[in-house]
């Protein structure tokens, strides 16, 4: 299972409760959550296929936020 982890400008829960439930109804078999208490504020979304990172980085950029994969 692949997991893939975002750093985001994501500010408060609600934007978060937002996108993850935008990002839910495209992936419906992912484990999709947010760490805003982190510097980063961190996306991170479970049991996606690698090409799935560029569809979540554009839908957050097309809602107004920065979105780019976290360097490990």
């Amino acid at each position: 299972m692949i997991v893939e982890v975002f750093k985001t400008n994501v500010r408060n829960k609600m934007q978060a409760k937002r996108i993850a439930d935008l990002l839910k109804t495209a992936f419906s078999d992912a484990r999709i959550n947010f760490d805003l208490g982190d510097c980063d504020k961190i996306l991170r979304v479970e049991g996606i296929n690698g090409s799935n990172s560029s569809v979540i980085m554009a839908d957050l950029n097309k809602l107004g936020f920065q979105c780019e994969i976290l360097d490990r």
